[in-house]
This record gives structure tokens, C-alpha cells and sequence, in this order.
């Protein structure tokens, strides 16, 4: 008996399931059949070869169209970018959107996995767009312009862990040291409690990682350095038309160099049509439980970006604070300022989701913020 299938316009459709060492390839051609075959994590010769008998296996033609996803990982986008120039079509899914068994023990395993991503990948090819969330890849040098902020944020947090592990090393002994005074000159004068010096290791422990602490330390400045640079270059490249973006926001009064961040990871290379866009995107949208009588609401949804979300916070207090005439700061004081404090902490959430919109508006239509107003020319 002939095998039947729902389509007709004879496309291949390919999950792949990544992990280090391994990839599975689950194919189908839309019908009740698949295929599938473990290759060689990043082994690209195999995957052609494999692509072909899977054509070769459903009947398909040799330039029969193929369609492909796998869900965005530690791998990135490259993975996508390779599949574009061997002339397939890729969907980049967002790992946490994907359909799970609502059961409290289920299968897991990489065979389970790529069955599961082939089956929503031709949904979602038939036209039911809201199977998954599909992430937009950034281009190479949009990518590439958000490694130095992203750099940034790790030392500074790298350079808070060696302090506070200096300061804990000290406690040990009941020891600190007094402000404005320099770490090498104290250190050969601490004493312990009963006025000895600190033992030979602790001092050797300590002056290494203050070595570490002043390396960081030299990486964070000029780091800075170098975006500071960019700012005081008239003439920029297309490649880093950003900055122009950079510029403009950091006219506004209380947002100072976290533009950086805003810019590079969030406004410079998306594209949005709506204000709802840009505010689901960076999660801080509402989720409302409502199932017969139960009317409940579970907060902002935390999709999205998250250095976006946690910066919007940020930087919705800073605004409150520099930009108190804005008709967005006197709108959270009629709404919240009589309230008490997790009323306000609730409140700022909607402050930091509206003013991500404005700050969308002023960017890429340049609509000033009503009432916002610009630094002073030094």
C-alpha cells in the first residue's frame, strides 16, 4: 500500500538535537514516517550526506526544499548561520516555549526530543505559528557589538567576589582594613587578636588575590576606556552605527552608561511594530491566571531578554530620581507614592515597562519622553 502524506509541495523537515559530542537528525517529509541518524557534533560533510539519503529515503528530489530547527543553547547561532548558506531553512527556538507532558515522571531523551521538535516544526511549517517561540538570530556584527558590555558586567562581578573574599580572609582573623589605607602597606602590620602577625600563608593567600583584584581592576578601566572612545568618535563606521543610538540616550538626564547595555543587547539590531512588542520581549509583561472563578495575577512573564529586564529596573528608579517632572515619574507618584514599599516595588515594574517603550519611541522615531528632559551641554 502507498504511503500518504499531508503534503504536497515536497519539503524535507529536519530537527536537530545538539549536545557536545553528538547531534541527532530526525527527518520526515510530513508524512508518518521519519528517519533518524546520531552523527558527529559540527561533522557537516555527514550531515549533506545524511541530508541526501533522507531525500533519497521519502522520494523526494535532490533540490527538494529543507526545512530545519533545534533549540538555542551553548551552540548559539553559528549552527544557524551554516544552515542558511547551505541553502536550509533554520527556526531557532526558544527552549523554554516548547511543549512538555504535563505528567509528573516523563520520557527524556535525545530520541524523544528530536521526535517531539520534527512534530511542532511541521505544525509550525502548516501554519500554526504559536507552537514555539522562534528566536531571531543577530547578525554577526550585531553579536559581536555585545561582547564588550557583556564583558563588563562578568568583571564587575568578578572584581565584587575578590573583595568580598578579601574581606572574608581578614574576618577570619577579626581584622579589616581602615578606609584610604593602602593594601600592601597594611598588610605586614596586621595582627591577630592577641597582637601576632598573621601566619605566612594567609598573607601569601591575601596578596595574591589582591594581584587578581588589581588585574581586574586595570581590565575594568580600560574597558571603559575603550567604550568612552567610540562616544568621542565623530564618524562612526556602519558597523557600529549603534553607537549613534548610544549617543542620543545618553543626552536624557539618569541614564548614563547603561545605554551601552540597552542599545547593543536590545535596541540596535530588533525591529518592532508596537509598543506591546517591545515590552513582551523584554518580559515584563503581565501573565493573568484566570480559569473559571479564579482570577489571579502571577506577575511579569520574565521572557525575553534578561539583562534587558534587570537593567529596565534600574534604571526606572534612576528616572524617578533625575527625571522627576517627566509625566511618567508624576504618574507613578499619583498611583504609588501613597502606598508603602511593595506597592512601589510592584509599581516600578510598570514604570520600567512603559519607560522601555518611550526610550524604543525616542530611539527609533525620536520622540522625546513628554516632560524628560536633556543633560546640560558641559
Amino acid at each position: 500500500m502507498a504511503r500518504t502524506t499531508l503534503h504536497s509541495d515536497g519539503i524535507l523537515f529536519v530537527s536537530l538535537e545538539l549536545s557536545k559530542s553528538k547531534w541527532v537528525l530526525t527527518s520526515s517529509d510530513g508524512g508518518v514516517g521519519l528517519r533518524r541518524v546520531v552523527i558527529d557534533a559540527a561533522c557537516w560533510e555527514r550531515f549533506e550526506k545524511e541530508i541526501c539519503a533522507a531525500k533519497e529515503k521519502f522520494g523526494l528530489p535532490k533540490n527538494a526544499a529543507v526545512k530545519s530547527c533545534y533549540e538555542v543553547g551553548r551552540d548559539g547561532f553559528w549552527i544557524a548561520r551554516k544552515l542558511q548558506a547551505l541553502g536550509i531553512a533554520v527556526c531557532v527556538v526558544d527552549s523554554a516555549s516548547i511543549e512538555v507532558n504535563r505528567r509528573k515522571r516523563r520520557i527524556k531523551n535525545d530520541r524523544v526530543d528530536g521526535e517531539a521538535l520534527l512534530r511542532m516544526l511541521i505544525r509550525y511549517e502548516r501554519g500554526e505559528q504559536k507552537v514555539w517561540s522562534v528566536v531571531r538570530p543577530p547578525g554577526e556584527d550585531a553579536e559581536d557589538a555585545r561582547r564588550p558590555t557583556r564583558e563588563l558586567q562578568r568583571m564587575k562581578k568578578e572584581r565584587t567576589a575578590h573583595r568580598n573574599r578579601i574581606g572574608s580572609l581578614l574576618a577570619l582573623e577579626g581584622l579589616s582594613l581602615p578606609p584610604g589605607v593602602g593594601f600592601e602597606d597594611a598588610l605586614d602590620d596586621l595582627r591577630r587578636w592577641n597582637g601576632e602577625p598573621i601566619g605566612e600563608n594567609l598573607k601569601k593567600e591575601l596578596g595574591r588575590e589582591m594581584a587578581r583584584l588589581r588585574l581586574v581592576e586595570q581590565q575594568i578601566k580600560q574597558l571603559k576606556l575603550t567604550l568612552a572612545n567610540k562616544l568621542r568618535t565623530e564618524h562612526v563606521s556602519e558597523k557600529e552605527s549603534y553607537v549613534k543610538h548610544v549617543k542620543a540616550l545618553m543626552n536624557l538626564r539618569g541614564m548614563g552608561s547603561s545605554a551601552w547595555v540597552l542599545v547593543v543587547e536590545f535596541l540596535a539590531w530588533r525591529k518592532f511594530t508596537n509598543g506591546k512588542e517591545v515590552g513582551s520581549l523584554a518580559g515584563l509583561t503581565g501573565t493573568p491566571y484566570s480559569s473559571g472563578t479564579t482570577q489571579r495575577d502571577q506577575g511579569i512573564s520574565k521572557a525575553g531578554n534578561p539583562r534587558v529586564r534587570t537593567l529596565m529596573v534600574e534604571l526606572a528608579w534612576c528616572w524617578l530620581r533625575y527625571q522627576p517632572n517627566s509625566k511618567l515619574s508624576r504618574w507613578y507618584e499619583e498611583k504609588y507614592g501613597g502606598f508603602n514599599k511593595r506597592s512601589r516595588r510592584s509599581g516600578i515594574v510598570a514604570v520600567a515597562r512603559k519607560l522601555l517603550v518611550d526610550l524604543w519611541r525616542y530611539v527609533e522615531f525620536g520622540q522625546l519622553p513628554q516632560g524628560a528632559e536633556l543633560r546640560e551641554a558641559a
